[in-house]
Order: structure tokens, then sequence, then C-alpha cells
């Protein structure tokens, strides 16, 4: 699995960043993905990140 946030749509409230910081960071007021592909063992708090984001900014595609 692959995540990507979209940074003209992130306001910046850090959910992800909160939920999955081994996946997430948060830099310059924007959350930015720090692995190329998702461990699978975090891929289900990726999933939470994502539904939780309140401005659908972050989307997967699976590999």
């Amino acid at each position: 699995m692959r995540v990507v946030v979209d940074k003209d749509i992130c306001v910046g409230t850090a959910n992800c960043v909160d939920i999955c910081p081994e996946v997430f960071e948060l830099v310059d007021a924007i959350s930015k993905v720090k692995v190329g592909t998702v461990p699978e063992e975090l891929e289900k708090q990726v999933r939470k990140a994502v539904d939780e984001c309140p401005v659908s900014a972050i989307e997967i595609t699976e590999e």
C-alpha cells in the first residue's frame, strides 16, 4: 500500500500524524508522507488516518 497527501487540500490538522506518526509528519503546516510503501503492520492505522482526515486529503493506492 502507498499513501499520498494532497498538499493543495491539506489544512494541517495533523490528525494523521497523531494516528500514525511512523508514516505521517507535519512540515510547514502540511502533512507529508515519510515512507514509500506503508509497512503492513501500519496499514490499519493509515486507513484510520484516511477516515479521520477532515478534508479528505489522504489517498491510498494499492500496489
